[in-house]
This record gives structure tokens, sequence and C-alpha cells, in this order.
């Protein structure tokens, strides 16, 4: 049990310190420890986590979370891996907790521990912001 402490210490202890309300920029680390694709094709369902990704940043309600998941599931399943789209589902249940400080958690754009939040107006308008710096608008 002490190690499981000392390791949830130094996880929060090494991030960098954002304010409350401030967001992270975007990044996205593909499927993360899982491969982004086939051997034949090393990218077929790299996409789909990298919008899974972009759900998991924004965080938001345990019902977003579900939702972004199931998303996961039904893109990896219409790129022809429903095998495949259920083990990936299995994984981001488990281990997309918002509870854990870990890089991939939901919520993860915003300082730890955010839990499940809705996301409010101003929040939205920083998440947008973000968006712009990419060039992107979603």
């Amino acid at each position: 049990m002490k190690t499981w402490l000392v390791i949830i210490l130094l996880a929060i202890t090494s991030t960098t310190v954002y304010s409350a309300d401030e967001i992270k920029p975007f990044i996205s680390d593909g499927c993360s420890s899982f491969p982004d694709g086939t051997l034949e094709d090393k990218d077929l369902w790299l996409s789909c986590c990298t919008a899974h990704d972009f759900a998991y940043w924004v965080g938001g309600t345990y019902q977003d979370r579900v939702e972004a998941d199931e998303s996961l599931r039904l893109c990896v399943t219409n790129v022809g891996e429903p095998v495949i789209a259920k083990l990936m589902l299995a994984g981001v249940r488990v281990g997309g907790t918002p509870y854990l400080p870990t890089k991939f958690r939901w919520g993860y754009g915003w300082p730890y521990p955010r839990g499940y939040k809705v996301i409010n107006e101003q929040e939205n308008k920083k998440v947008q912001a973000q968006l712009k710096l990419l060039g992107n608008d979603r």
C-alpha cells in the first residue's frame, strides 16, 4: 500500500502546476500503450484514439465519458476491428478514471483532481481558445 501512495504523490508533485480553471494545451499520444493499428496498417484506428483523447482532454460528466468510450468502440469497430474495439473499451473503462493522476485520465487537460464535472460556459471558452491556437475548431 505504501508503494502506491508514494507513486501517486510523486505523480502529483511532478506535474506542471496550472490554476484550477486553466486548461493545458491539447496533446494526444495516439492509442497510449496500445498499438495505433495493425501490422499491415499501422495507423488503422489512430484517428479513433485521437478523437477519444480529445474527449478525455476536455472531460465532463460520467455520462460524457461513457459516450466518449462508446464512440471509440464504435469507431474501431467501423474500421473493421470489432474484437480490438471491445478490448480497447475494456482498457479505457478501467484505466481512464479521473481519480488517478495519470496523463491519460478523464479530464487530463484540467489540473488534477477534477473528477466528473460539467464543462461550464467559461471552461468551454477556454477549450475553444486552445483549439484556435492549434488551428482547429471542433
